[in-house]
This record gives structure tokens, C-alpha cells and sequence, in this order.
């Protein structure tokens, strides 16, 4: 052990001293852990700096784990679920003597439960829990006994639903249908809903291939196996894409639809050729994320409210901006729902059709045969339509036809890619449509973004350093009534500390003197500007909204918006 004076020194050399040093003694002393678990948890020091206070004190090597390389030997010593309650690695044995990473040493009992289930005696390193968490997360992915967990699995607890096989005498040349291949599809997609995924992506290397999920906006790693695999997974899913398995020379978009305990999930198939093979993308678009109302969408109070008044407008154009993966789709299909009504003429152009809704009459564009955006929507608007959806402006044609549409009696739903709702205006200005045209047809821009919400399982109270502070560029009053939260990192947010996103969105309503500005050809400042001044609430505030009602944290807010 470590005299408590030395202890009090150094945390007093750190910065860390009255009020705040009792009160992690406290906190340390209330869960019977050490204060210094209580400083890596808060995320007071960095990590480095606590481990090698403790391993000079201690006498206890540091190690940089993740320069090593590991026998999956060893790894076998101790099940996944005692690393992961107890955060600790097995690194390595000699005879009876075996070497432990952990990043608390005085979890002496830990370490007699190690040498009672191993048989042999501990020796100890020092290393950041995150590292470990880290390895872990690596070394003991489901990847590692691919074959194993998938002959277990019923390849039964997901239905393939599909017009026609007609493909199938094909994957008999390929063994596609062989019953492992198969599972192994099953299995990859089934985790991949639990796992709340919005996308799967299939990688080969020169000796093996990788699967990767993307959750809440982060891809990680989840199966790795050998090569010889692969060409069998993608012509699987290439088959109930029904998708050409004998083309590999250029790409290829398909979609197939799932049955999983009475939800209905459409996939969308991207195949790409590359140096090693062919990469997969799977989209997985759940149709019962589309929530029928704009409350259901999760933004804050104050946006929806000028969202709804925006639709409800007879006819006008409605933009909705922010990057790739930003929510747009949903949030437009979301709004589509509410004016669904056989009363009602809905009719899309898209590329591609991202969610298919009964009602709603959807085309996909296709450029190779000339039906284009603006050809599309020319001809869709011959067609009677009472709203319609363009999926995205991306040239002067569409645009100068979607908004023409929009002047004629249509209301007009489309996204494009700017960074705040001001910069609609000038984008679209860009892009040769006339001032005027747009002051007279825009009637709404909502601006959006996603955030990670903080994992309830794991919530718990965070301490904001004073730099980070800073850049919010609010007053000490502010944040004293502010209590931060931050995810401490659990099993059910895989150690990340968030589960779930929500939307943080700015909406611009245009009134006569936004049109004004418009006309006159002022900048995206000057209008978000004035858009302020009239009471329009920021992207920035909106999310920071977010954070002080702890529903997310401060990083989270930064990444996504920054102050004004």
C-alpha cells in the first residue's frame, strides 16, 4: 500500500486539493475502491500520469499493451467474462508464473480468484484501463470462435423474404446454400439488428476478411476469419440481392427484405470491387424507425414546434440540411407520414429509395438510361402530385425545377448538404437559381445533426476540465447550474459510455425580412443573423440544450456543432 501522505501529496502536486480531494476520498472510500479508480473514472488526470505514479510507488512495471503481440493460448487461461468484470488481460505464462495487466493493483482478491481458476501465480503490470478495455474488446471478439458460436445458432431466427431464387441453381456451383455459409449470413445479420447496427460492413484483406458494425455512428470490429470464407459470404448475399454472383469487375447496388419476430427490415447492398475482393456495405433500414410525427422524431420542443407550422403550409419548398448520416431521410420520411392520407397525392424521386412506404408512389432514379433528378421530377410533376419528395438537390436543373414546383401550388420536401439552415440560401444561389425564386418558394430550412446519448446503465456524474469550459463561451453563473453526466462505460454500451442517438436541429422559417436579405444576395452570416435575432434557436444551443439536461455530453455537443 501507498501512505495516504504520499497520496495527498502528489494528488495536491496534480492540481487536486480540498473540496475535491475529500470528495474522491469520499466517493473512493463509499464503493470500496481506491482513490486513484475514482480519478481515472472522473477523467481528472490522464491515465499515464496515475499509472506511473503507481508503478513508482509500487514497484510495478508499466507496459504498453498495445504494441504487443499475444498467443491466443493464453488468451484461453481466462473466460471473456471475468477480463471484462474484472479489467484485467492475460498477457503471457512461463511454467506456473503468468503475466496479468490490470490497472488497479489492489484488487488482491481479483488477483487470488486469477491464480485459483489458472493454477498459477500472478505477476503483475500496470496498464490504462482503456487499453484494456481495448484488448479485450480485440483480442476476445466473437471473431475468434467464428466457427464455433455459428454452429450453435438457429438458422432459422431470420426468414428471408424474396419474390424469386431464381438465381439459386447458380450458388450450388459456389456452395452458397451449404448450411454454415448460410448461418453465418443468419447469424451476421441478426447480431447485427440486435446489436442496433445502421450498417454492416464487409472487408477482405490479403489473409482474412473483417465484419464491422456500425452503431450510434462508430464502426468496431466484431468477426475477423480467414479468406478462404469470403467469396462464399458475399455470394450469398449477392444471391438473395439477386445481384449478378458471376460479376466482380464492377459495383453493384440490390436490397433485400427480413423477417425478425414480426419486423419487417429492408437491407441495402453496396458491392465494390477492390484489390483483395469484393467490399460489402449493408445498410439496414428498419421501417419502424420512421415515427409517424415530428414529436416522435426526438428534437427538443422549440424546433419541432417550427418544423410542424412549416408543414403545414399549402405548398412552398422545405429543405432539410447536414452531412451524410445525419438523420435527413428519416426525418423527411417522419414528416411524409403525417400527410399521408388518401386525400393526398405523395409521390418521390430518390436515389436510392431508402425506406418503401405503403402510399406513398417512389421512383428510383437510374442515370445510366438517362432518368435523372430533374427528369424524374419533370415527369413526376406531370402526375398530379400534392407534395413531393426529391431526395436531394444536387445540380442547377433539379433545383431550379423543384423550386418552379414549389411556386406552382406543390409542397416540395428535398435535403442538401450544408453545414446551418443560412447556408441553404446562398447554396441554392450557388447552384444559378434566381434570388427572387427562392425568397418566394423556401418556407422552412431545419438544419440537423446526431448525438450520442449517454448510456443510462452507466450514467453518472462528470467533471468538465476548464478549457473545454472555455470554448462553450458561457459565463461561471451558466455553468454553475449545469450538472454534467458522462457514461462510465458498461456492458450494455459495450464500454463506450453511450447508447442510442438523438437530433439536435436548427430550423429557419422565412419570413418577409429573411426574404429581404435573400433577394439581396446577403451572405449565409447575415441571415443567420437576423434568423437569431427572431428568436431562432442554434444548432450549438440546441445541443447544448441537450447536454444540460444530461441527456448527452459535452464532447458529444463540440463534435457536432461549435459556438457562435
Amino acid at each position: 500500500m501507498i501512505d495516504k501522505g504520499i497520496i495527498r501529496e502528489w494528488m495536491t502536486t496534480q492540481g487536486i486539493q480540498g473540496q475535491d480531494r475529500d470528495r474522491l476520498e469520499l466517493a473512493a472510500q463509499k464503493h470500496g475502491e481506491s482513490v486513484f479508480q475514482r480519478i481515472l473514472q472522473e477523467k481528472i488526470l490522464e491515465e499515464d500520469v496515475v499509472m506511473d505514479f503507481l508503478g513508482l510507488q509500487l514497484e510495478i512495471p508499466t507496459l504498453n499493451l498495445p504494441g504487443l503481440q499475444l498467443d491466443a493460448e493464453v488468451l484461453k487461461l481466462l473466460p471473456k467474462k471475468f477480463v471484462e468484470l474484472h479489467k484485467v488481460f492475460p498477457l503471457g505464462r512461463i511454467g506456473r508464473l503468468m503475466t496479468v495487466a490490470a490497472s488497479d493493483p489492489f484488487k488482491l482478491r481479483t488477483f487470488d480468484d486469477i491464480k485459483q481458476v489458472t493454477g498459477c501465480d500472478v505477476n503483475l503490470v500496470l496498464v490504462p484501463p482503456s487499453k484494456i478495455a481495448a484488448a479485450v474488446a480485440d483480442y476476445y471478439s466473437e471473431s475468434k470462435n467464428f466457427d464455433e458460436f455459428v454452429s450453435e445458432k438457429d438458422e432459422d431466427s431470420v426468414e428471408l423474404i424474396t419474390d424469386d431464387e431464381k438465381d439459386s441453381s447458380s450458388a450450388v456451383r459456389v456452395n452458397v446454400d451449404d448450411a454454415p455459409v448460410i448461418k453465418m449470413v443468419n447469424y451476421i445479420l441478426e447480431k447485427a439488428l440486435k446489436s442496433r447496427a445502421s450498417d454492416i460492413h464487409f472487408e477482405p484483406y490479403e489473409k482474412e476478411f473483417r465484419i464491422r458494425y456500425r452503431v450510434d455512428g462508430s464502426l468496431k470490429e466484431s468477426f475477423s476469419h480467414s479468406l478462404e470464407l469470403y467469396p462464399a459470404l458475399v455470394a450469398r448475399a449477392k444471391i438473395i440481392s439477386t445481384l449478378d454472383i458471376t460479376e466482380r469487375r464492377v459495383p453493384q447496388d440490390g436490397r433485400f427484405r427480413l423477417s425478425l419476430k414480426d419486423r419487417q427490415i429492408d437491407f441495402r447492398v453496396s458491392v465494390l470491387p477492390t484489390y483483395f475482393g469484393e467490399k460489402m456495405v449493408l445498410r439496414v433500414l428498419d421501417r419502424s424507425g420512421i415515427r409517424a410525427g415530428l414529436d416522435k422524431l426526438g428534437f427538443t420542443e422549440k424546433p419541432t414546434r417550427a418544423l410542424a407550422e412549416a408543414v403545414k403550409k399549402p405548398y412552398g419548398m422545405i429543405l432539410i440540411t447536414g452531412p451524410t448520416g445525419s438523420g435527413k431521410s428519416t426525418t423527411l420520411y417522419s414528416i411524409l407520414n403525417t400527410l399521408n392520407t388518401p386525400q393526398k397525392n405523395l409521390m418521390t424521386v430518390e436515389d436510392p429509395v431508402e425506406y418503401q412506404v405503403e402510399g406513398i408512389t417512389q421512383t428510383q432514379v437510374q442515370p445510366e438510361i438517362g432518368l435523372t433528378f430533374a427528369s424524374g421530377l419533370r415527369a413526376l410533376l406531370r402526375q398530379s402530385p400534392d407534395i413531393v419528395l426529391v431526395g436531394e438537390i444536387r445540380d442547377a436543373e433539379t433545383a431550379d425545377i423543384a423550386v418552379k414546383a414549389a411556386l406552382t401550388g406543390h409542397l416540395v420536401f428535398s435535403t442538401l448538404h450544408t453545414n446551418s439552415a443560412s447556408g441553404a440560401m446562398t447554396r441554392l444561389m450557388d447552384m444559378g437559381v434566381e434570388p427572387f425564386l427562392i425568397a418566394s418558394s423556401v418556407v422552412c430550412v431545419g438544419a440537423q445533426r446526431l448525438l450520442r446519448k449517454i448510456c443510462p446503465d452507466c450514467k453518472e456524474p462528470a467533471i468538465i476540465p476548464p478549457e473545454v469550459l472555455a470554448r462553450c463561451k458561457l459565463s461561471a453563473t451558466e455553468w454553475d447550474k449545469i450538472k454534467p453526466f458522462r457514461g462510465k462505460g458498461c456492458a450494455k454500451c459495450n464500454m463506450t459510455g453511450y447508447f442510442g442517438r438523438t437530433g439536435a436541429s436548427e430550423v429557419l422559417l422565412v419570413d418577409p425580412d429573411i426574404r429581404e436579405l435573400v433577394i439581396q444576395k446577403k451572405s449565409s452570416n447575415v441571415i443567420h443573423k437576423l434568423a437569431v435575432e427572431k428568436g431562432m434557436q442554434t444548432l450549438f444551443q440546441n445541443a447544448l440544450e441537450l447536454f444540460k439536461s444530461g441527456v448527452t455530453t459535452l464532447e458529444e455537443v463540440l463534435r457536432v456543432a461549435s459556438p457562435e
